[in-house]
């Protein structure tokens, strides 16, 4: 399979299934763009592994399998052929992509998390990764601002698929929040945003906040076009966590979706900064 081919399809890949991040990408040069895409398949990929249908026997060696890849010459995996050019092309580091399958590999074995310390190591490796990845591409060596910028996503990703996170028995809240906010599974479980649910979310959204604030630092570092690409899925990121906010956090029927307009007027937004 040619280069040009695999790019297309992670390019189309990331068109259909990627929330926000295709509305970042499209502002970058063609070479970067198709980089970042690599990236983005790649970490579908794991996640598609690990939240599938599959018998978790059969995620562990579909995710190991996919760490021996890395180091390969794949032909016919149009993934691995874009990411292993994009590769050559841009000094994304394996360790980062590794971490990516170790926070796969978390998931199919620890479901709760104790502390915001323990699970701030997993937004790390599934989120924080990415970020160091792409910061590659963009031209920075800024990896821990990246990280945080990473983080920051994911913490809002969580708050978004509370539900969704329950049905693949998971909690990403920490548990010790959880419980000093007098809040309980059962609220989970029963769909109930509760008065205490709203407060414990809110702690949650803040904290959120600061680290998407603070990751943001990451822009000064980038060039014109990879700074619109960043601050427009930060933006969209934002958006989405103002939209739960007005719900008072009731995310048990559903994430808010944006408009397409709504996201282009984000875009828009970074282009007149």
């Amino acid at each position: 399979m040619t280069s040009d081919r695999a790019y297309a399809e992670v390019e189309r890949l990331t068109r259909k299934r990627a929330r926000n991040f295709a509305y970042g990408i499209m502002v970058l040069p063609r070479e970067k763009r198709r980089a970042i895409a690599a990236i983005y398949a790649f970490a579908r990929r794991v996640d598609d592994i690990a939240d599938g249908d599959l018998p978790p026997q059969e995620k562990r060696a579909r995710l190991e399998e996919l760490t021996r890849a890395l180091a390969a010459a794949p032909e016919n995996d149009a993934m691995l052929v874009a990411l292993a050019d994009a590769r050559q092309r841009f000094p994304i580091p394996e360790r980062a992509l590794q971490a990516l399958i170790a926070g796969g590999l978390q998931d199919l074995d620890q479901a709760r998390y104790t502390t915001f310390d323990d699970l701030s190591g997993y937004c790390t490796k599934v989120a924080g990764a990415v970020g160091v990845s792409c910061v590659a591409v963009y031209g920075t060596d800024d990896v821990e601002l990246a990280e945080t910028l990473g983080v920051a996503l994911q913490l809002i990703n969580i708050i978004r698929d509370v539900p969704e996170d329950w049905r693949l028995g998971r909690v990403y809240l920490p548990q010790d929040e959880l419980g000093s906010f007098g809040g309980t599974e059962d609220d989970i479980a029963a769909g109930r945003a509760t008065d205490r649910w709203r407060a414990l979310m809110t702690f949650q959204s803040e904290r959120a906040r600061a680290y998407l604030q603070d990751g943001l630092g990451l822009l000064r570092s980038l060039d014109a076009r990879s700074a619109l690409c960043v601050s427009t899925f930060a933006g969209i990121y934002r958006a989405t966590l103002d939209r739960i906010e007005e719900r008072g956090f009731d995310v048990f029927d559903g994430p808010p979706q944006l408009s397409a307009l709504t996201k282009l007027r984000i875009v828009g937004e970074g282009l007149r900064r």
